[in-house]
């Protein structure tokens, strides 16, 4: 996929298509990335902000992302991945790369040559990664990376106290740059999960020597300033998820637009998901629309089809729940999303505007009108899945928030 290339409007002619058709898009705007990095900065004052660019920036294009960030003032990135921080490396040749997964041993090598720092993760891999140091008798910035309780990567308890009793030793040729923890309910601020792991934390940073430590990610970052610590790291926030909304499905059987309901989101929408109607039909009452006709019609009714299916990660789940914007008016989804088509009835806009829409027309599924926490809870998920999801869709990039495309 070529993320630069420049976008070409279809010239629809009759009931045709032009060579330049462009099924579907991700239009991604940068500069609403950037803004909510500065919200972050404005919320937690003095504390430092690192950005989170794991997963191809969520989705959206860490070769363009992580420059747009670090040229508005962001030094640090985190990653998942080794492949990720040494292909982000090219991108901000200067920053800071944090490397999540931790220095398994045959990784040392390359996290060394691209300057990139790992959270480690066990006594096995700080071990490695201080021999490494004692080889190229160098030091070597490293993250102590602490579970709390979320029981994935993370020194567990009983490796924590060996390495508090003999750090001096174990940590031999390491520059401790960050101790870090992950909350595991920071979505849910009523959750009495998140102060434990605050006391967790503030005793493991009691039992490591002094370090910039770090615990709240997006929505951790909302509990307050005892949470923010040196650093905080927001992901799925800088690009348009809602912060004060819960994950996926919500808890204690509240859906997120119920808890959430009246509190605007903080975050500028980021991506805008669109793709184009291939034809349109009428259909007369009691025909079926798609696999295993799921939608029967009720009444004479003109059916849009469009070029967006499950390949492109737009979710099956929306099957019949789902909705699109087309000329400013909401329609349904109705039948069952298939890998590379969905279907819309527009019968109401059909009546409203005097005629069918035309074939070309663009439908916006996911944006300013119907936004990502929307369309993750109609789908049973969360924000971040949505987004990591849309990998064949052409991605295109803004220089406005809501604004023009521009050649880059």
């Amino acid at each position: 996929m070529d993320v630069a290339r420049r976008h070409r409007h279809p010239a629809v002619m009759g009931e045709g298509i032009s060579a330049d058709f462009e099924a579907a898009r991700l239009t991604v705007r940068l500069p609403a990335i950037v803004a909510n990095y500065r919200t972050y900065r404005r919320m937690t004052g003095p504390t430092a902000v690192a950005a989170v660019v794991k997963a191809d920036a969520y989705g959206m294009g860490a070769a363009r992302v992580a420059p747009a960030l670090a040229d508005a003032g962001c030094d640090s990135f985190f990653v998942a991945r080794l492949e990720e921080g040494v292909a982000l490396r090219k991108a901000v040749p200067r920053a800071r790369i944090f490397v999540l997964d931790g220095a398994q041993p045959d990784a040392v090598p390359a996290l060394i040559s691209h300057r990139l720092t790992p959270a480690l993760n066990s006594l096995a891999e700080i071990a490695a990664w201080s021999a490494a140091a004692s080889v190229g008798r160098t030091s070597l910035d490293a993250v102590l990376h602490v579970d709390t309780g979320m029981n994935r990567l993370g020194l567990p308890g009983d490796e924590l106290a060996i390495l508090s009793a003999e750090h001096g030793k174990r940590l031999a040729g390491l520059n401790l740059v960050l101790v870090m923890s992950h909350l595991a309910c920071g979505d849910d601020p009523h959750n009495a999960m998140n102060a434990e792991q605050l006391s967790r934390f503030r005793q493991a940073l009691a039992m490591l020597p002094p370090a910039p430590a770090s615990l709240a990610a997006s929505h951790g970052a909302m509990l307050g300033l005892d949470y923010h610590f040196d650093l905080v790291r927001p992901g799925v926030a800088l690009y348009g998820a809602d912060p004060q909304r819960p994950e996926g499905m919500g808890r204690e059987g509240q859906s997120p637009k119920s808890k959430t309901q009246g509190t605007a989101n903080l975050m500028q929408t980021a991506a805008v998901l669109t793709a184009r109607i291939l034809q349109v039909r009428r259909i007369d009452s009691g025909e079926s629309v798609g696999y295993a006709a799921t939608f029967r019609a009720k009444r004479p009714s003109m059916i849009a089809t469009v070029a967006l299916g499950y390949a492109d990660g737009f979710p099956r789940a929306l099957s019949g729940k789902g909705a699109a914007v087309l000329d400013g008016v909401r329609v349904p989804v109705v039948g069952r999303i298939s890998m590379d088509l969905l279907t819309l009835d527009v019968s109401d806009l059909a009546t409203a505007s005097g005629g069918p829409p035309h074939i070309g027309a663009e439908v916006e599924l996911l944006g300013d009108t119907i936004t990502l926490g929307e369309v993750a809870e109609l789908a049973g998920t969360n924000e971040y899945e949505i987004l990591t999801r849309l990998r064949r869709v052409p991605r295109v990039y803004t220089q406005a928030s809501a604004g023009r495309e521009t050649d880059q």
